[in-house]
């Protein structure tokens, strides 16, 4: 027995230098509730997942087999020198993976195993002649026989005598035997929509007429196409009825075709196959194996509900048999909320003898359902396709599986688990987190809600800038501690002495001259909805999560908006739709680029311009280096060793796979000849190799490159590097550097919609995102804000609130208007918490 005196109580890190922190040395105790803040880039998650989590999971895995340990999937080496007393650990990540479109709530949770479970020995199944047995213990021993048995599962009707098989279990699921022969338990069937073959009737086929042929490996078809004599550089619109016949139903065979490149040489080819414009999309879905690819194909679809299980997903045999009065697919389709009021139902008409085994199947139900009831999530069905889950409620579906498992000993690392949480169930999540340390467990949260941090135990703040600037530990204390110090960042946002308002700009337009009114019928919990949304106004739509928010913005209006502007029908749920918008950008938090060969320079234009000015140079002329040699992308430029990725990885069998930076190159990703030209003394590696704030005075006199260096930094992205890997950006940094080609232009008829824009940011840069939307704003811009973001609200000119809760209790307007009229009269929950961050601030209307 270890005397409590010599207990350890915290996790030492010495010398840690993941990533930009700067060798720190930081405690953090265990057992405890720690909160990491910081600005965003500062470092947090470097320290939190890059060096504890890393860690923590390595040194378990470490005690695993050598068999084992090739089988799963594990973290490199920390780069940090030393840290003792690290407990196992597990992560919940920002960004889940999504799942599969097979998943649903019930699966996803393992809800529906119980519910199935319930079925198989608390129902009331029909005989083959129609005649309903009560549910009795008979039936459910019947299932408990061993497998092997010939009269495991036998029933026999007290009416008729028919002998037949009860339903087990695995019966009744929709990935196994139970699944819809239609649909094959996916409960949607798939058609063509043949409006989207060709994209766009103006457009000659030269140009990309037909949208199918731009599936991966189609481009030549319309070369072969004007084989068959179609005019290919005619809008598609003036072709004969001949000839859209045959980019539309030409026989799929093998032809003799000319092939021209872009310098004039021919290649000829006698067995090109030829496909049309439906056999495209039908190909490329019989060889399709990403579900990158999937998604591509499925915009040539659409999907309704199979007229077999009528979306339920299951043998329509199975729903004769009863629980509580329902079948299986209308338990499925109750709120979480709801399941209950099914118990107490189902109780009611169970026999006494039964009551102990309805208790202990129950019991088992409630403790899956608690934690998630906890975190909010009462409104979500069991049906619910996981796939259209957002990124906050598969976050909490994680953690409350985490919770149930009660283990002990265990740090648990949350990055961001706030995402896409209302105001009022931070509460839930806050007692979801004292459950885990109750348990015995530590805990650390990389978050930026105030009311997370001044609920932690111990705060440490990473900063005090971003990049380069940041990497340091710049406070740690309680809280109530961090108030008082001048150190510290977050500390006036805990006191409330903070400056959150942000000058507000003037309209381009009246708010009426360009609002917009937007009428929705009946679509999920929306019904006979009416909004307007002011011109040239900053709009913030809050609500509970499921309370209608993307319903109405992202699944109605965005859409409507696009139809409408391309002379299109409305989507069906849209009634009516006023607007003088002619133009819409949707910026959500998804990572920028698609593999770790996207750069910042590659993603904007400065990457294109750099190549411009090496190839203009006299030395390159000299070596006959054009612009592509000046990419890492290309053979010619890119290091042969590890082929311009700057890094190898190495598979050491059990061990986890090392990447490791390229020997040859050293990361810089370029050979060495394409090293040896030099712009005003520097390498294009040098050059990549600087900040955005650094390389603005090396490029003042190249406009092209300055303004978007610029813009860069406007936006607070300063601090990235020209060759920074897009896909590493957080959700905040990837939504900014969206913006960055709209904010020079003018956009009086455009909307812009954010998807929960603060996703990984400090308060003091949500105020920086507010400078982006008031530049927009000021160039004409009507802006919509999805958030639950108070410091957002609070700054917009106007506010929708959709409520009073979620799902089912969700869909009404709770409130509209500004938001300093809305607390003076706070009519919904929204605007309770709205009124209480305007008092602890002492906000006036600016």
């Amino acid at each position: 027995m270890v005397d409590k005196q010599n207990q350890v109580t915290q996790i030492e890190v010495r010398g840690g230098n993941v990533h930009n922190l700067k060798n720190i040395n930081v405690n953090i105790p265990l057992n405890q509730f720690v909160a990491i803040s910081g600005r965003s880039g500062s470092g947090k998650s470097s320290l939190a997942m890059g060096i504890l989590y890393a860690e923590g999971s390595r040194r378990y895995l470490e005690a695993l087999s050598t068999y084992t340990r090739r089988r799963i999937s594990q973290s490199k080496g920390a780069q940090v020198q030393e840290v003792k007393h690290i407990p196992s650990a597990l992560a919940l990540r920002q960004r889940p993976d999504v799942p599969s479109e097979r998943s649903t709530v019930g699966s996803m949770t393992e809800i529906f195993n119980v519910v199935r479970l319930i079925f198989s020995r608390l129902g009331s199944p029909v005989c083959p002649n129609g005649h309903r047995l009560p549910p009795s213990l008979k039936i459910a021993q019947a299932m408990d026989l061993p497998a092997d048995s010939s009269a495991m599962g036998q029933l026999t009707c007290p009416v008729c005598g028919a002998q037949f098989q009860a339903k087990s279990a695995e019966d009744f699921s929709f990935n196994a035997a139970g699944r819809c022969p239609k649909c094959n338990g996916t409960g949607k069937v798939r058609e063509l929509d043949e409006s989207k073959l060709i994209g766009d009737e103006n457009l000659t086929l030269d140009e990309g007429a037909v949208a199918s042929w731009h599936l991966p490996g189609r481009n030549f078809m319309p070369t072969v196409a004007a084989t068959l004599g179609v005019r290919t550089d005619v809008p598609y619109r003036d072709l004969t009825k001949h000839e859209k016949e045959i980019v539309l139903h030409g026989a799929k065979k093998q032809y003799p075709v000319d092939f021209r490149t872009s310098t004039g040489r021919v290649f000829h080819t006698d067995n090109t196959l030829y496909e049309n414009a439906y056999a495209a999309v039908y190909d490329s879905l019989k060889t399709a194996k990403s579900e990158r690819s999937l998604q591509k194909i499925n915009q040539f679809f659409h999907f309704s509900v199979c007229p077999v299980c009528h979306g339920s997903r299951l043998n329509p045999d199975l729903l004769t048999q009863l629980v509580g009065h329902k079948n299986i697919a209308e338990v499925a389709d109750l709120a979480l909320g709801d399941l209950e009021n099914w118990e107490a139902d189902t109780k009611h008409e169970l026999p006494a003898d039964m009551q102990n085994m309805a208790t202990v199947l129950f019991q088992n139900l409630q403790e899956t359902l608690h934690p998630l009831l906890e975190l909010g999530l009462d409104y979500l069905t069991l049906a619910r396709s996981s796939n259209t889950l957002s990124t906050g409620e598969l976050q909490r579906i994680q953690l409350a599986k985490t919770l149930r498992t009660e283990t002990t000993g265990v740090l648990y690392v949350l990055d961001e688990p706030s995402i896409g949480l209302h105001p009022d169930n931070v509460r839930g999540l806050l007692h979801v987190f004292r459950a885990l340390i109750n348990q015995g467990n530590s805990l650390v949260v990389v978050d930026h809600d105030v009311d997370i941090i001044a609920a932690a135990d111990w705060v440490i703040e990473i900063g005090p800038g971003s990049g380069a600037q940041g990497g340091q530990v710049i406070a740690t204390g309680t809280p109530r501690q961090l108030q008082k110090n001048p150190s510290s960042l977050i500390g006036p946002f805990i006191a409330g002495t903070a400056s959150v308002m942000h000058p507000k700009v003037a309209s381009a337009k009246t708010a009426g001259e360009l609002a917009t009114t937007v009428q929705i019928g009946d679509y999920f919990n929306l019904h006979d909805l009416t909004v307007t949304i002011p011109g040239n106004q900053i709009t913030t739509v809050t609500g509970f999560s499921g309370a209608g928010k993307t319903s109405l913005i992202v699944d109605s209006l965005v859409p409507a908006l696009k139809a409408q502007a391309r002379g299109q029908a409305l989507p069906p749920q849209v009634q009516l739709l006023d607007t003088k918008l002619n133009h819409v950008v949707s910026v959500d938090a998804k990572p920028v680029g698609k593999n770790a060969r996207s750069s910042l320079a590659t993603y904007t234009n400065i990457m294109d311009q750099l190549r411009k000015l090496f190839a203009a140079l006299p030395e390159a002329k000299q070596h006959h280096y054009g612009v592509s040699a000046f990419s890492y992308n290309n053979k010619k430029g890119a290091c042969p060793h590890c082929g311009g990725l700057g890094v190898i990885s190495l598979d050491i069998q059990y061990l986890p796979d090392i990447q490791q930076t390229c020997p040859v190159c050293h990361g810089n990703r370029y050979n060495d000849e394409i090293q040896t030209i030099k712009w005003h003394g520097k390498s294009i590696v040098e050059l990549l190799q600087l900040s955005v704030r650094d390389a603005l005075p090396v490029f003042q006199d190249e406009a092209p490159i300055y303004r978007t260096l610029q813009t860069l930094v406007d936006v607070g992205l300063g601090y990235l590097h020209l060759g920074e890997s897009t896909p590493s950006l957080s959700g905040g940094e990837a939504q900014r550097l969206k913006l960055i080609n709209h904010l020079g232009k003018k956009q009086a008829r455009t909307l812009f919609v954010f998807d929960e824009p603060s996703i990984g940011l400090h308060p003091l840069d949500v105020q920086t995102l507010l400078g982006v939307m008031n530049r927009l704003k000021q160039r004409g811009a009507t802006i919509i804000i999805i958030t639950h973001d108070l410091e957002l609200i609070a700054n917009a000119d106007y506010l929708i609130d959709l409520g009073p809760k979620g799902g089912a209790a969700g869909g009404k307007l709770m409130a509209a208007g500004t938001p300093a009229e809305l607390v003076q009269h706070p009519t919904s929950l929204t605007t309770q918490y709205l009124a209480q961050y305007w008092h602890k601030f002492d906000l006036k209307d600016e």
